[in-house]
C-alpha cells in the first residue's frame, strides 16, 4: 500500500512538473548521407586565402527553397552557373549564364536569394569594391519548380543596376536576407576594406529601394600603439530570428596599421553586436538603445557606447566574416577566430599565424541576458573562417577548415565541443559555403566544398549531405 502511494506520488509529480516525463534532447550527431558532384572543372585560382566558388562569407552560394536545392558558382570557362535538384537526388540541373568571371578575385563571389512575396530567384554576382552583376528570374519560379522548366528562359537578362537602382560605384560582400513577410533584403559593403560601410536595399515584389547606409566609417579608434580615423564594420552574418529581430555580429577592421603590434597581422578588433527590430530601419546595442538609423547621418560608430561583447585588440589576427545564427528562443550565437594570447601577444604574420596557432570559438547570449565564450578545443590548421550551424535542439555545430564539423549539446550549455567528423575523404580546400535554409527544412546539413588544386588547375565542386539528429 505504502509503495503503490510513493508511486502514484512519483507519475502525478512527473505529469505535474513539465518535461520530467520526457526524455532527453538528443545531443549532436552527423552521419554522412552523400555527396554529388556539381562540376568536375569549376575555376581554380587562389586570392586573399581563398576561392571565389568558395568563399563561406557567401549568403548563399546554396540554399533549399521548397524542396529543391539551388547552387552557383563559376566553371572553368568563368561562366556562371545555377543549378538545382530536388531534395536527395543525385542529379543536378544547370543553367550557364552569359555573363563570366571578369577578375581573378575571390572576393567576386555569386550570393542567390529568394524574394518569397512572388517566388523569384535573384542572382547578385562578380564585384569588390566596384560595378556588381545581378540577375531576376521569372515570377513564381521557386513556388512552382516542378512544372517549369529549368532553362536560360526562367532568368532574366544581366544587369548592372537592381532593376535600374544602382546603389553604389563601390560594392561588395551581397547578401540576401528575406524579411519575416517574405520581402527580400540586400545588405553590402559600399566603400573599400579599412574605409566602408554596410547598406541595405529591399525588394517587395514590384521594385527594390535603397535604404541606405547604417554603419560608419569615421571616429578615432586608439590602441596601445597607435590610431585610426577611417574603418569599415564586417559582418560575422546578418540573419532574422523566430521572433521577426534582425541580429548581426560584427568586427571593425582599422584602415591604419599604425593600431597594430606588426604590419603582417591584420587590423581586426573586438566582436560587437547589434540588432534591428524594424527591419533594418534602425540599429539597437545589446542594451536596447538605439545606436544608429539606417539612411541618416546617425549610423553605427566604433565609438558608440555598448557595441562590444567580446573585447580583443588588433594584436591576434581576429578574422573577419565568420559565422553566425540564431536559436529557437531567438538567442544570437556566432562564431570568431583569432590567435589566444597564450600563443603570444603579437602575431607577426597572420596566415602563419593563425595556422599555426589559430583557434575557433563560440560566442553567445545566455537567456539570462549574460555574453559566455567557449574555445572550441581544435586546431584550426588553417587561416580560413568556421560557419556556425544549429540543430532542431540547438545543438551546434562548427564547420571548420577542410569540412570538418566540430559539435557542442545544448544540455551542456556548449561545454562539451569536440570533432564529430574528420573531413576525410574530402580533400577540400578550405572554406565551405553552408546551406543555411536547409537544415530548417529537411534537418540536413549540407554544405559546397571544392578540391585543392595548384595554381590555375582546374578542379572538382560538391556538395556533400549529413544527417542531423532525428
Amino acid at each position: 500500500m505504502r509503495r503503490r502511494a510513493v508511486l502514484a506520488t512519483a507519475i502525478l509529480a512527473a505529469v505535474a512538473t513539465p518535461g520530467i516525463a520526457r526524455a532527453a534532447d538528443p545531443g549532436p550527431s552527423v552521419t554522412k548521407k552523400s555527396t554529388t558532384q556539381l562540376d568536375a572543372q569549376a575555376v581554380y585560382f587562389v586570392s586573399y586565402d581563398g576561392l571565389v566558388n568558395n568563399n563561406s562569407f557567401q549568403k548563399n552560394g546554396l540554399l533549399t527553397y521548397k524542396g529543391y536545392q539551388y547552387a552557383a558558382w563559376y566553371t572553368d570557362s568563368k561562366h556562371a552557373v545555377v543549378a538545382r535538384r530536388v531534395l536527395g537526388a543525385t542529379a543536378w540541373s544547370t543553367i550557364t549564364l552569359s555573363h563570366t568571371l571578369k577578375s581573378d578575385d575571390s572576393h567576386n563571389v555569386i550570393s542567390m536569394g529568394v524574394s518569397k512575396v512572388d517566388g523569384r530567384l535573384h542572382l547578385n554576382l562578380d564585384s569588390h569594391s566596384d560595378g556588381f552583376f545581378y540577375v531576376k528570374s521569372v515570377a513564381g519560379l521557386l513556388d512552382n519548380p516542378a512544372s517549369t522548366a529549368w532553362s536560360s528562359a526562367v532568368l532574366g537578362a544581366v544587369q548592372t543596376s537592381l532593376d535600374g537602382v544602382a546603389l553604389t560605384s563601390q560594392f561588395t560582400y551581397p547578401q540576401f536576407i528575406v524579411t519575416p513577410e517574405g520581402k527580400l533584403q540586400l545588405s553590402y559593403r559600399v566603400g573599400i576594406s579599412g574605409n566602408g560601410r554596410n547598406a541595405l536595399a529591399e525588394y517587395d515584389g514590384s521594385a527594390w529601394t535603397a535604404l541606405g547606409e547604417w554603419s560608419s566609417s569615421t571616429g578615432t579608434y586608439t590602441s596601445t600603439h597607435g590610431s585610426s580615423t577611417a574603418r569599415n564594420m564586417y559582418l560575422h552574418g546578418i540573419d532574422y530570428d523566430v521572433n521577426g529581430r534582425l541580429h548581426s555580429f560584427f568586427t571593425w577592421r582599422e584602415q591604419s596599421a599604425a593600431v597594430m603590434c606588426s604590419g603582417g597581422g591584420i587590423t581586426n578588433h573586438d566582436t560587437g553586436y547589434v540588432y534591428s527590430t524594424d527591419r533594418g530601419r534602425s540599429w539597437r546595442n545589446d542594451a536596447g538603445t538605439v545606436v544608429g538609423t539606417t539612411g541618416s547621418s546617425n549610423t553605427v560608430a566604433v565609438t558608440d557606447a555598448g557595441l562590444v561583447v567580446d573585447s580583443l585588440n588588433p594584436d591576434h589576427s581576429l578574422m573577419n566574416q565568420e559565422g553566425q545564427s540564431t536559436d529557437s528562443a531567438g538567442l544570437p550565437h556566432a562564431i570568431i577566430s583569432y590567435v589566444p594570447g597564450r600563443f603570444g601577444q603579437c602575431t607577426t604574420d597572420y596566415v602563419t599565424d593563425r595556422t599555426a596557432n589559430g583557434r575557433a570559438f563560440h560566442v553567445r547570449k545566455s537567456a539570462s541576458g549574460v555574453w559566455q565564450k567557449t574555445e572550441i578545443p581544435i586546431a584550426l590548421g588553417s587561416s580560413q573562417r568556421t560557419k556556425l550551424v544549429l540543430d532542431k535542439y540547438d545543438n551546434a555545430y562548427a564547420v571548420l577548415p577542410y569540412g570538418r564539423i566540430a559539435g557542442a549539446s545544448k544540455a551542456s550549455g556548449y561545454a562539451d565541443w569536440a570533432l564529430l567528423y574528420d573531413g576525410a575523404g574530402l580533400n577540400a580546400f578550405g572554406e565551405v559555403v553552408v546551406d543555411e535554409p536547409r537544415v530548417k527544412a529537411d534537418n540536413v546539413l549540407s554544405f559546397m566544398y571544392q578540391e585543392k588544386s595548384s595554381g590555375t588547375t582546374p578542379s572538382a565542386l560538391h556538395v556533400v549531405d549529413f544527417a542531423l539528429p532525428a
